[in-house]
């Protein structure tokens, strides 16, 4: 089934339910007031919420109305948890070679990880407000999944099953604020404003042959301005596949229902893929001998993300973001 909520003037906004072909949805608030309390309450919520999705896909019904991804908060507005991992290396090693850096010793045996800020993500039509230009926003196309509870110390191979929902995102970056931040030894903070998610978040049965339990192996489109940045398989280069992630979140703390665990930039070994974010390319630009000629976004500049199946079809509606100036209080 496909999940989204409706802003509605409040912090968590309103539940409903999207048909497969993303036109038309229903409220689901009198199964679950929101995504987060069907979350807690899965194993009675799901079934209902499943029920309704079939009614809604066979015939849309008085009370369906017209699906539209503008009226749509993130699938989950705020999360207890944002643990974003990076899985593909190719993206890590990349940025690391252009600057001249080695990776960290044991990289290819234990995934990167920094937890976010998780209480205000961006709808994924909403603005990118950004105060100054110089500080490189930057954007990063992603795949996630929402966990169910985990227990601590829960082995990979059973941590694929407490994953409920996946999820498109665009984590964005402020490129020259990190460098910064990480020569402090403690990590992003400043230079990672809020994320933005796809309009839908759906379970992994709506995936079909594309989901294996680990990855989800469809191209990712990535634009700039209507112009293709990247097209990557996020099933492709995948060094660390979601339960990988999920086990080693919770290897020292349990991880709440609602929790989102992303995969990091998606990046593909092959550069003929194009790339998922802009320092990616700009480091590619770096490697080959030149000056990065690719600059980071700038006011009035448009990003989109989105993922279809293999007959076009869009699976998550798509990440549609404008950057605009912001000016902030004095």
């Amino acid at each position: 089934m496909k999940l989204a909520t409706l802003k509605d003037g409040t912090r968590d906004g309103t539940l409903i339910v999207v048909s497969r072909d993303l036109k038309h949805a229903i409220k689901a608030d009198d199964i679950a007031p929101t995504l987060q309390a069907a979350l807690d309450d899965w194993n009675y919520a799901s079934p209902q919420l499943t029920d309704r999705y079939d009614a809604l896909n066979r015939s849309p019904g008085s009370r369906a109305f017209d699906f539209d991804a503008k009226q749509c908060a993130s699938p989950l507005p705020r999360a207890y948890q944002w643990a974003d991992g990076s899985a593909y290396l190719s993206h890590a090693e990349r940025l690391r070679k252009a600057r001249g850096a080695e990776m960290p010793k044991g990289y290819r045996s234990d995934p990167l990880m920094y937890q976010g800020g998780s209480d205000a993500f961006l709808g994924p039509c909403d603005d990118i407000l950004l105060e100054s230009e110089d500080w490189g926003l930057d954007l990063e196309a992603e795949i996630a999944v929402i966990t169910g509870d985990v227990p601590m110390g829960l082995p990979k191979k059973e941590a694929g099953e407490h994953i409920r929902l996946l999820l498109l995102v665009n984590d964005l970056s402020l490129r020259n604020l990190a460098s910064a931040e990480l020569a402090k030894g403690f990590g992003f903070f400043q230079s990672k404003p809020s994320t933005a998610f796809s309009p839908v978040a759906l379970t992994p049965d709506e995936l079909g042959s594309a989901w294996d339990g680990g990855k989800l192996s469809l191209p990712l489109l990535v634009e700039v301005n209507g112009e293709v940045l990247g097209w990557p398989n996020a099933g492709s280069d995948m060094n660390f596949e979601f339960p990988r992630l999920i086990a080693y979140a919770a290897k020292t703390r349990s991880l709440a229902a609602g929790s989102i665990v992303g995969s990091g930039t998606v990046s593909n070994a092959d550069p003929a893929a194009g790339t998922a974010c802009i320092a990616e390319k700009r480091a590619l630009e770096t490697i080959a001998g030149g000056e990065p000629a690719t600059p980071y976004l700038r006011f009035g500049d448009r990003v989109r993300i989105e993922m279809q199946d293999a007959e076009g079809h869009s699976l998550f509606g798509a990440i549609e973001q404008q950057v605009a100036k912001y000016t902030p209080p004095r």
